[in-house]
């Protein structure tokens, strides 16, 4: 039998902190239950996904092996924007002049995550990818 996912986990220095700015990101709340100081901050998806963030003791120290790439529902130039705003820090460009590309960005603790092209903007069939901070 498959699988199903059910869970992004972020490892961080402060759960519930990160867990207010993806909580900007991704436009839904916490779980009620969760609150400044918790150990543990959870936000519960529309499709089942939870996005748990859990405090650990250690610093993060390298790239993500793993990162969140996020499909806006609007145009991508205007999300770049307004991550900016909620505190997310552009590291590497990767938009074209042709309109295709992505933009990597940091978030608060340093994990890496792509804002790609939002659907009405790539053309038909055009694959929906990013490659992080490294690919060119």
């Amino acid at each position: 039998m498959p699988a199903s996912l059910y869970n992004v986990a972020f490892g961080c220095a402060d759960a519930y902190g990160l867990a207010r700015f993806w909580s900007e990101v991704v436009g839904h709340p916490l779980d009620e239950e969760d609150g400044p100081g918790d150990p543990v901050a959870v936000i519960t998806l529309p499709t089942g996904l939870h996005l748990y963030f859990e405090n650990v003791p250690e610093p993060k120290t390298v790239k993500n092996r793993v990162h969140v790439c996020l499909q806006p529902d609007g145009p991508r130039d205007e999300e770049v924007e307004r991550l900016r705003g909620v505190g997310a820090v552009v590291l590497a460009d990767r938009r074209e002049p042709d309109g295709t590309g992505w933009v990597v960005f940091a978030d608060p603790e340093g994990n890496e995550f792509c804002v790609l092209r939002s659907a009405a903007e790539r053309n038909r069939g055009e694959a929906l990818t990013c490659g992080g901070v490294g690919s060119e």
